[in-house]
């Protein structure tokens, strides 16, 4: 695997440049490759930052899925602007992502949330993300009522609950290097769909 990031190696679509790295990590066998931060912005500016699992990107963007009552989704509804980091320590790589965020359809929700463990649904039901509970002891009484509710059953996705998919903007490639003279790729979209490169000091 090349210790570097060079123009001439890097493929001119990042989403393409993405998937690359993105399989490396994998085959690296990197725990989790696919965790990111989120940031966010709440309505005094103040950012937020939490960790976020990718569930898939495209052309059209990365997308995760989290409780629509949560504060990021608060704050991305009242500010779509969002930003993701990718940190694969043992490869020495980096991958920041600017982009707004919009909520994927009801149907590739659901058809997601149909995947998950049962445990996860439901969990997604159970647990009113972000807000303050009173013990441990609550979180786990309302996790046996929803197991009860849909013993045997099918469980549906909640109301609240689904996908962001955050288009890019920009994305930038960070390679780790000796001396910390280090290599950062800046992809930018234009105004027509064309992703300029730019080379910036580490």
């Amino acid at each position: 695997m090349k210790d570097e990031l060079l123009e001439r190696d890097a493929d001119p679509d990042p989403i393409r440049q993405f998937k690359k790295w993105y399989d490396d990590a994998r085959k690296a066998k990197i725990l989790l490759p696919e965790a990111m931060t989120l940031a966010t912005a709440g309505g005094d500016g103040k950012p937020s930052a939490r960790m976020v699992l990718l569930k898939s990107f495209d052309q059209h963007g990365f997308i995760f899925y989290t409780n629509y009552e949560s504060r990021k989704a608060k704050e991305l509804t009242g500010s779509p602007a969002a930003a993701l980091l990718f940190h694969w320590a043992q490869l020495q790589r980096q991958v920041r992502i600017s982009g707004e965020a919009t909520k994927v359809t009801a149907e590739e929700s659901d058809a997601y949330f149909q995947t998950r463990p049962r445990e996860s649904q439901i969990s997604a039901h159970a647990s009113t993300q972000s807000r303050v509970v009173t013990d441990r002891a609550e979180l786990e009484k309302e996790y046996k009522r929803i197991e009860e509710k849909y013993r045997g059953k099918t469980v549906p996705r909640p109301a609240n609950w689904g996908g962001y998919c955050v288009k890019p903007e920009s994305i930038e490639f960070w390679k780790g290097r000796l001396g910390r003279l280090h290599d950062r790729l800046l992809y930018e979209k234009q105004s027509d769909g064309i992703w300029v490169i730019r080379r910036l000091a580490p």
